[in-house]
């Protein structure tokens, strides 16, 4: 059987998932020491940590309207300084109130990976604190509040800017097409459930802060 995201591309199309994720029980969301999985559209608890899982309505809906949304913090960071030949990205890493952190399973494990923080290329005219949180809810569903500036890390075509941030709504059971789960994950399980090498700097920089 065929099964499809909810979501189609970017294109309209639609965007089949060979191997279809596995949401976890709903008791998983309430114990900070399990991986909790929802899958598109699938069932969460009415809220986490008091803070509901409730859509953002208000999605920003254009490119001045992504520059200047809400989460975006005055925080100490570098100057993004991009190599010759790279492309800057932006990404984030949403800390939870309990101690785990979210992650995102892109569809069909595009990329390599099975499971990765939301990141994503920054766009003219838009900022790395405003692509870190537009991919956060492209990616995840979540709407977050920029907390921190993290780490600088070189790709082979980009240099991407990771921020820590925090949850302020959004429903994860809502990703976009990109993603096929979102996972909350403990700390001490981050590099069995985010497996690529390329994501080992980020949770060592995360733990050390």
């Amino acid at each position: 059987m065929t099964t499809l995201h909810p979501q189609p591309d970017e294109h309209g199309a639609p965007v089949r998932l060979a191997q279809p994720s596995t949401p976890t029980a709903a008791a998983a969301w309430n114990d900070p020491a399990s991986v909790a999985t929802v899958i598109p559209l699938g069932a969460l608890p009415p809220a986490l940590n008091d803070v509901p899982f409730a859509p953002w309505l208000d999605i920003p809906a254009s490119t001045a309207d992504w520059q200047t949304v809400a989460g975006q913090a005055l925080i100490d960071e570098p100057p993004l300084v991009m190599p010759a030949g790279f492309a800057p990205a932006a990404g984030v890493v949403i800390l939870e109130d309990d101690g785990r952190v979210w992650a995102v399973a892109p569809s069909n494990a595009f990329g390599g990976y099975d499971a990765t923080f939301p990141k994503g290329r920054v766009d003219p005219d838009i900022s790395p604190q405003a692509t870190a949180i537009r991919e956060a809810f492209e990616e995840s569903g979540l709407r977050v509040q920029i907390v921190r500036h993290l780490i600088d890390c070189r790709r082979t075509q980009t240099l991407t800017r990771y921020y820590l941030a925090r949850r302020l709504g959004g429903n994860p059971a809502l990703m976009g097409w990109e993603s096929q789960a979102v996972h909350l994950v403990p700390m001490a399980l981050l590099e069995t459930v985010l497996g690529n090498p390329n994501d080992a700097v980020i949770i060592d920089t995360l733990r050390r802060i």
